[in-house]
């Protein structure tokens, strides 16, 4: 089979754990298809005569140009998500079918494509519908209200490093390398984000990682989870929306729309604590993460030249200087900045 750049074959540990799962029979042909766009796992699509099924592994050195590495464990979290959060809704989760602790991976439902389209791809072709986005707000905050001071989903995640090295750490402190005057409030926003342990957050909600199906969003690849702050998973999602609007500028308006129809309707949901508490953490990380996609350890792809970069950077050490409580402030602070 070919495999993209940087993939492994799936070799026979992955095999014998799928064959005594009873995944794929003892003598029973089944064809690896790796599937590309991931930087964290090695992703196969897996076809037998009976089923097509998806299988991850994590990796322990993500596939960035800097030197990245995390704990393999994390698939066990990703797990732990995935099963906690189907409960809570079933159809905003694939099935999860099985997972083996000795080689740290997972298999799970097959979604079709054909069926199931991927949101970021919706996004750059100016596809972008509120009401999609505001059901990916409703589930989210379903899932956060849901699992709330839980003390049995928290056994589940036992401790923050994992969060730490994947997110807090490439992204927020990463950056202040490159911006050392904001050093102080890059740091204080990581400190403050990981300090705060409140409910099962999946730490990646990234149009990346979301489908679009005939039932509704799907979220994909929790490898962040933990317990953690919820405004995190807003406002990081957020985030994709705002620089979206430099990937196709033409949407920008239907962009705007769906962040406040995702924040609108996400916020409708929380009741662990006050609301307004929640939006002024989303709204002040919201600008440590939108420089972090720019000058931290993972910027997105899809922004090139330099005076984008400039405006992203603009816009963000402005906001981290004078922190706002709303997002709706973020937004119109963006907008403001792409119409100079």
């Amino acid at each position: 089979m070919t495999l993209p750049e940087g993939v492994a074959a799936p070799g026979a540990g992955l095999l014998a754990a799928l064959q005594r799962a009873g995944l794929i029979g003892p003598h029973e042909p089944a064809n690896f298809e790796a599937l590309s766009g991931g930087v964290s796992s090695d992703i196969w699509k897996v076809s037998t005569p009976r089923r097509d099924f998806c299988v991850k592994r994590a990796l322990p050195r993500l596939r960035v140009a800097a030197e990245w590495t995390a704990p393999v464990e994390r698939n066990r979290y990703e797990v732990a998500w995935m099963r906690i959060a189907r409960d809570i809704e079933p159809k905003a989760v694939p099935e999860m079918l099985f997972h083996d602790e000795g080689e740290m991976l997972c298999a799970m439902s097959y979604l079709d494509p054909a069926s199931h389209r991927l949101w970021k791809t919706e996004l750059r072709e100016g596809r972008a519908d509120p009401s999609a986005a505001a059901e990916v707000g409703r589930r989210l905050g379903r899932i956060h209200a849901a699992t709330a001071a839980n003390a049995e989903v928290a056994a589940n995640f036992p401790a923050n490093g994992i969060f730490h090295a994947i997110r807090l750490e490439p992204y927020l402190e990463a950056t202040a390398e490159k911006h050392p005057d904001l050093r102080r409030v890059l740091f204080d926003l990581s400190r403050r984000t990981g300090a705060l342990r409140s409910v099962m957050i999946h730490g990646d909600v990234s149009p990346k990682n979301i489908l679009i199906g005939p039932a509704g969003p799907v979220f994909l690849d929790a490898e962040c989870a933990c317990i953690g702050d919820p405004a995190f998973d807003l406002a990081f999602c957020l985030n994709h929306l705002l620089l979206k609007c430099l990937w196709n500028p033409a949407a920008r308006a239907r962009f705007d729309a769906c962040f406040a129809a995702l924040a609108a309707t996400y916020l409708q949901q929380v009741d662990w604590e006050p609301a307004a508490a929640l939006e002024q953490r989303a709204a002040s990380l919201l600008p440590g993460l939108l420089l972090a996609r720019v000058d931290g350890k993972s910027p997105v792809e899809y922004i090139q030249g330099e005076a984008d970069r400039d405006r992203v950077r603009r816009c963000a050490r402005s906001l981290l200087a004078a922190p706002p409580s709303r997002l709706g402030e973020v937004l119109a602070a963006w907008n403001k900045e792409l119409d100079t």
